[in-house]
């Protein structure tokens, strides 16, 4: 394949943010987007900060601890500025090179090889924009280019739309929990909405509210058990492998990714996680919870197990999900340097205890829903293999000589 030397289609922009006229900060995620902005701009001057302008490149040209990766987007939203680090450029002619193209490129795990393996310094490795121009890659005709980015974008907006409707789905299931046990809306057996229809409530001093009549108050203790997760440092790292079970790092159950393999036949039962098993984040991002997760539940997260089927797992698990306990247990959880949500802590929140019928019922309701974004959750995956798939592919693209 004939490939050619990047440098000599792209050029650098250095644009300062000369009156502060851009006001939208950002940074860029080393999964190659744009996103909002960390630094701390109080008494920064931000006339030296860089305009990002739509259809242009930016990146971080800094890679030490980075992931392996570089951070590197197409900016196709309004202008924005980032910080004098980064670098900006843009293709020469669009007729030529199509950015969209391009940024496919930079999305191959090859690419961030490459780019690692031409990082330079000691303390702190870098890929500049010289580095940068000195990438070679394929450049077929226009037309071919923009079949193949026609192609990545169909399965890309797939991939979105996927994921709205599992938001969808799960904001029903929410809603859903929320009018049943936290309004008390759900049918009573004339199929009228209980509360609203005068149904009989009495105080409960623990959750400083009125609760139906018969329903209980406990505290977590009562209804469930923690298994804290495995530990992985110098004394256990022999569990790890290359070809094992996943182990489920809470960066890994937030991004769907297994970056670390364990002999699950060296470790305890109670740390491996089935589908059906409860996950909750218990240091750093504390209050997540997860399920449809198999491999052997990490350290920073506890696995859940309700005792003798008091309180049904989906119960659980939208109860978790609910914002209001969300936050409860992250104020609940302490430390200087990270966050720790303790054994004792988690345990000393207290939890409504539903009558079973309506325990049951609701569970039948939302298994049905969760089903559907298993499903769905399935099928993003196989999309995002096809994904891989089209990148890959990008170096059996038969290149028109006439093109360039």
């Amino acid at each position: 394949m004939n490939y050619k030397r990047l440098g000599d289609f792209i050029e650098s922009c250095n644009e300062k943010n000369t009156g502060n006229i851009i006001k939208i900060l950002q940074g860029i995620s080393n999964r190659k987007y744009f996103q909002k902005g960390k630094t701390n701009t109080i008494g920064v001057d931000l006339s030296k900060y860089r305009i990002v302008r739509t259809g242009q490149f930016a990146f971080n040209r800094a890679t030490t601890r980075n992931g392996d990766r570089i951070s590197i987007a197409l900016r196709s939203k309004e202008d924005c500025f980032v910080s004098p680090s980064y670098r900006i450029f843009k293709s020469k002619d669009e007729t030529i090179l199509n950015s969209e193209y391009l940024m496919m490129w930079f999305k191959r795990p090859e690419f961030d090889r490459y780019a690692r393996f031409r990082s330079h310094g000691s303390a702190h490795e870098f890929f500049d924009y010289d580095e940068m121009c000195e990438v070679t890659l394929p450049i077929p005709s226009i037309e071919k280019q923009q079949q193949i980015v026609a192609e990545y974008n169909t399965v890309t907006n797939r991939i979105h739309l996927n994921n709205q409707l599992n938001k969808n789905l799960e904001e029903t299931a929410q809603a859903l929990y929320k009018h049943w046990f936290v309004d008390f809306e759900f049918p009573n057996a004339v199929n009228k909405p209980y509360k609203s229809s005068g149904g009989e409530m009495v105080y409960n001093e623990e959750l400083d509210k009125d609760i139906p009549v018969g329903w209980k108050v406990g505290k977590l203790d009562k209804y469930v058990k923690l298994s804290q997760g495995q530990v992985i440092n110098a004394k256990t790292r022999y569990l790890v492998v290359e070809k094992g079970i996943p182990l489920l790092k809470i960066t890994d159950l937030f991004n769907d990714t297994a970056t670390m393999f364990i002999d699950s036949e060296k470790v305890s039962k109670k740390n491996i996680a089935v589908k059906d098993d409860l996950i909750y984040t218990r240091t750093g991002q504390v209050g997540s919870i997860f399920r449809n997760k198999e491999g052997i539940v990490y350290n920073n997260c506890f696995k859940i197990i309700p005792i003798e089927n008091i309180l049904s797992k989906e119960y659980l698990y939208w109860h978790f999900k609910n914002d209001k306990i969300k936050r409860l247990m992250i104020e609940l959880a302490s430390g200087s340097a990270q966050s720790d949500l303790t054994h004792s802590a988690f345990y000393s929140v207290s939890i409504l205890e539903p009558k079973k019928e309506y325990q049951k019922e609701f569970s039948r309701i939302s298994l049905l829903i969760l089903e559907k974004t298993f499903r769905n959750t399935a099928l993003r995956f196989k999309l995002q293999e096809l994904q891989s798939l089209l990148l890959a592919k990008m170096t059996q693209q038969e290149t028109n000589p006439q093109a360039v």
